[in-house]
């Protein structure tokens, strides 16, 4: 797998994540810091399975 940078936005209900440079939209969110960002993990590893890198 490629190395992306990613943002995280911390929001009044929590944190969202999301990937730069990744076409499509895949988002995660979470409570913490560390929860939005195994969401998109998760969320990236999905979108890969699915339509391929």
């Amino acid at each position: 797998m490629r190395m992306l940078k990613i943002v995280v936005e911390k929001h009044p209900d929590g944190y969202v994540a999301y990937p730069l440079g990744v076409k499509g939209v895949i988002v995660g969110e979470g409570d913490t810091y560390e929860a939005a960002v195994a969401d998109l993990k998760s969320a990236l590893q999905f979108h890969i399975e699915t339509f391929g890198q």
